[in-house]
């Protein structure tokens, strides 16, 4: 069944997306999710058929100055069109690590003026910086100008309701360079509470030429089709709904470009993605901090399994210290439907 609104439909058919030179092969993206978009995550999005991912958010004066941890975040081994997010007050730090990224293969770069924490914006740097588009204005520009590769913005409606400034940030970067511009449909002040408002969005696509991607509270393919109708974007970007379904993505890529629904992945494919996901995080984090760090991961894969024990399952995946019990654990979730499906 198609719920693809026949406007929407003909305003995709027969049109590339394209960010500078480069052709995407469809219309969802994994959004860049601090602790969350790991290289494994990014990994099994782009094998479900997810159109482009990016890395977790990467501090451009850390990363610059060879920070291990930022060095990891940006590591995109195995992924064919890798983007890295960049995220900073300064515009040489910007400069230097746009330069350190297309060196280690980047081939776009992102950059954050979206995030929320205060952590970031107390650092004046994400979404801090819709409250001074001229701080931004040279950050845009230093990126710019350093970078070989396409660069991109991840920005948000504005700090509050009171300053809805996205449009003329987007102008700004339009004219500086930009090859795409990414829109949460939520003020700062907001950080993720209420609903992401997909129609504010709109103003943002009226301003400018470039590509124009929603964001925000994507959770369904019907969600993706009214972010779409309602914000007039290009494409969408799917962030927390992924997690313990990164084949989610390439569900929705797949309906934008087809029309329909594809079927599920069989529980065979979900339960090979879910333990080699695990799996990666061992191998890059180390057996101690990958279980630690998975942890978020394995407890989003039994949220989204519909096995009748699967609140069992999610204790023994959260609290084991055994890497072989973890994937044992992981294997149940997916193992037990297949069996009921054979039958």
């Amino acid at each position: 069944m198609s719920i693809i609104a026949d406007d929407l439909g003909s305003t995709f058919q027969g049109r590339d997306l394209h960010i500078g030179p480069i052709r995407l092969n469809g219309r969802a993206f994994l959004a860049p999710m601090s602790g969350v978009t790991d290289l494994g995550m990014r990994r099994m999005a782009l094998r479900f058929g997810a159109s482009l991912v990016v890395s977790e958010m990467v501090a451009a004066d850390q990363y610059a100055r060879g920070d291990a941890a930022n060095r990891l975040k940006a590591e995109g081994a195995g992924i064919d069109l890798h983007v890295v997010q960049i995220a900073g007050c300064d515009p040489y730090a910007m400069a230097e690590a746009a330069f350190l990224a297309q060196d280690m293969g980047a081939a776009m770069i992102d950059i954050n003026m979206g995030c929320p924490a205060k952590k970031v914006t107390n650092g004046y740097a994400g979404s801090h910086l819709m409250r001074d588009l001229g701080l931004a204005l040279a950050l845009i520009r230093a990126t710019v100008r350093a970078a070989r590769v396409p660069v991109t913005l991840k920005m948000r409606l504005g700090w509050d309701e009171g300053s809805m400034n996205a449009a003329e940030l987007g102008k700004i970067a339009e004219s500086e360079g930009i090859a795409m511009l990414t829109v949460h449909g939520r003020t700062r002040r907001q950080f993720y509470a209420g609903k992401a408002d997909w129609a504010a969005i709109r103003a943002v696509k009226q301003a400018v030429a470039i590509p124009v991607v929603a964001n925000g509270d994507c959770a369904s393919v019907a969600d993706a089709v009214s972010m779409l109708a309602q914000s007039g974007a290009d494409a969408v970007m799917i962030g927390r709904s992924a997690i313990g379904r990164p084949w989610f993505v390439g569900d929705v890529a797949h309906y934008l470009a087809q029309g329909s629904a594809r079927a599920q992945p069989a529980p065979a494919a979900r339960k090979e993605a879910a333990v080699e996901h695990y799996e990666t995080l061992l191998e890059i984090f180390g057996p101690s901090q990958g279980l630690r760090h998975a942890r978020k991961h394995l407890a989003a894969y039994a949220d989204w399994s519909d096995v009748p024990d699967r609140m069992k399952l999610r204790r023994r995946l959260v609290s084991s210290e055994c890497p072989n019990a973890v994937k044992s654990a992981l294997r149940e979730l997916f193992e037990r439907p297949q069996a009921e499906e054979a039958a």
